[in-house]
């Protein structure tokens, strides 16, 4: 005879299986999983009041020379550490971090609103990340135009004086009113001018929400205006929604390969398994970041998930279910190993990289780069030693473009000195007319090489048509090599491959 549950109980009973499914994955031990050959290892780096970068002011020669220096470092550390991709701050509040005809340059880079740095800090940012391989996107603040300080100092440069009619005070503070139809045209000039001048590999929107239990954001007057019988709170909703779809859109017209992705609060709405405590991003900021999933305007996700236990699993699991196909990659609240910050312990941040690679996520976003590069816990050494233990490459976008490039050909090994080994090879042709496609070199000590295999990642993104290969040390180095085509969406080639004779 079979056990009967009112649904009530039933509810219980599902939500008493995952919490016990879960306690028992968390008592797993922590050793890591064989590292996966695509995913994303994502790392933000702050400029905002210098949290990550600069420390230094770019007033003279040595100065520009220590500030970029100081971003190198960062890099290099990041690259050493198998990352992948970074999501570099390039609008703050009303100012940037580049070469604008629209905006002003922040005054961290020189102490000065608008202050020219004398070099252009994203175009630095994207030579430096590709030179070692990385992925590059544009982290750009959406809404928030800062506190009233922060605006006066601006000055007429402000929106806030130059385009007032799409500017709102709430809270001492302003925004971008979301509900006025030039907003989103003013957010696409900016998206523009970096699409357009620079190689970026992504576009990452922040903040693009209302403020928190915004009742009272002033916005009454385009309600009235333009609300057309909806209630406000979903006015609201197809506010973000409609911005969120003119950018993406935008992009696709100009470079359909440069990804478009948010980082939306972390907990969508409540979820069958575990409730959200009233705070998501459904009703507490307006974003309905699933149907912008559904609605496949957006290539990645990155949801702020900095919380523990229930705040973080079950709405992993409920981004992935419902993702479309599309790339979820939870961003983890590493900051809170920060005594200073919260009282997390660095297993927490393991158990959230196990679960997310488990569970098929794209990856991880690791929030901000300040605790990777003072080791907070040890966290560094242990993503080195144990998790990013090898390169990876980016996860492929099939709905923009599932067509590889083809196989290269007529790969040459030419040894020209101890330790130092020349790879050439005939190009590659791809679909894309616009791009060339890039290379992927691999190697091992057995032949067919297994590309695979990320362990065999020597060099990703290589431009043109040949490669000096040195080991980084002597006991490390190859003897087979192979080499495939790689496009900008992610489609890999098969691998062209010839023995290298033994030694």
């Amino acid at each position: 005879m079979g056990i009967y549950f009112t649904p009530k109980q039933d509810t219980i009973m599902k939500k008493l299986c995952f919490i016990l499914l879960l306690y028992a994955f968390c008592l797993l031990p922590l050793a890591a999983q064989h590292p996966p050959k695509h995913e994303v290892r994502a790392a933000w780096i702050t400029a905002v009041y210098g949290l990550d970068w600069p420390r230094t002011r770019a007033t003279t020669p040595e100065g520009i020379r220590k500030q970029q220096a100081e971003l190198v470092e960062i890099l290099d550390k990041l690259k050493a550490a198998n990352f992948n991709t970074v999501l570099f701050q390039t609008r703050t509040r009303g100012d940037v971090l580049y070469q604008s005809a629209i905006e002003p340059y922040n005054s961290i880079l020189t102490g000065k609103v608008g202050g020219n740095p004398g070099y252009d800090p994203l175009a630095f940012a994207i030579a430096e990340c590709h030179k070692r391989g990385m992925e590059c996107h544009a982290w750009m603040v959406t809404i928030p135009l800062g506190n009233r300080k922060h605006v006066a100092a601006l000055g007429k440069e402000s929106v806030t004086k130059r385009k007032p009619a799409i500017c709102v005070p709430y809270k001492r503070e302003y925004f971008l009113n979301p509900g006025h139809p030039q907003t989103k045209e003013y957010l696409m000039s900016l998206v523009r001018e970096v699409v357009e001048r620079y190689d970026v590999d992504g576009v990452h929107f922040d903040y693009l929400r209302y403020p928190e239990h915004a009742l009272r954001f002033s916005d009454s007057y385009t309600y009235r205006k333009y609300g057309n019988g909806r209630d406000l709170a979903q006015w609201r909703r197809d506010n973000i929604t409609e911005i969120v779809r003119y950018l993406y859109k935008g992009v696709k017209a100009l470079k359909p390969w440069v990804k478009v992705s948010t980082c939306p609060v972390g907990k969508y709405r409540d979820t069958s398994r575990y409730p959200s405590r009233g705070w998501n991003a459904f009703h507490t900021v307006y974003q309905d970041v699933q149907g912008w999933l559904g609605e496949g305007i957006q290539d990645q996700v990155y949801p702020m998930m900095y919380f523990r236990g229930n705040g973080f699993y079950p709405f992993a699991l409920d981004w992935q279910e419902q993702s479309n196909g599309r790339q979820i990659i939870p961003g983890l609240g590493i900051y809170f190993l920060d005594p200073s910050e919260g009282n997390w312990t660095v297993d927490e941040v393991e158990r959230q990289i196990n679960f997310t690679r488990t569970h098929g996520l794209a990856g991880e976003g690791h929030y901000r780069a300040k605790y990777l590069m003072d080791n907070t816990q040890g966290l560094y050494d242990i993503l080195e030693e144990h998790y990013y233990t090898a390169p990876a490459l980016q996860p492929a976008m099939p709905w923009i473009d599932n067509v590889p490039p083809s196989v290269p050909t007529r790969l040459k090994v030419e040894k020209l000195s101890e330790g130092y080994w020349k790879i050439s090879w005939q190009p590659s042709t791809d679909n894309d007319k616009q791009n060339a496609p890039m290379y992927v070199l691999y190697g091992s000590n057995s032949y067919p090489v297994d590309t695979t295999d990320p362990n065999n990642i020597l060099v990703q993104r290589i431009q043109g048509t040949e490669c000096i290969y040195a080991p980084i040390r002597p006991w490390t180095t190859r003897k087979y090599f192979a080499v495939t085509a790689i496009d900008r969406c992610g489609n890999e080639s098969p691998a062209a491959t010839t023995p290298q004779e033994r030694r």
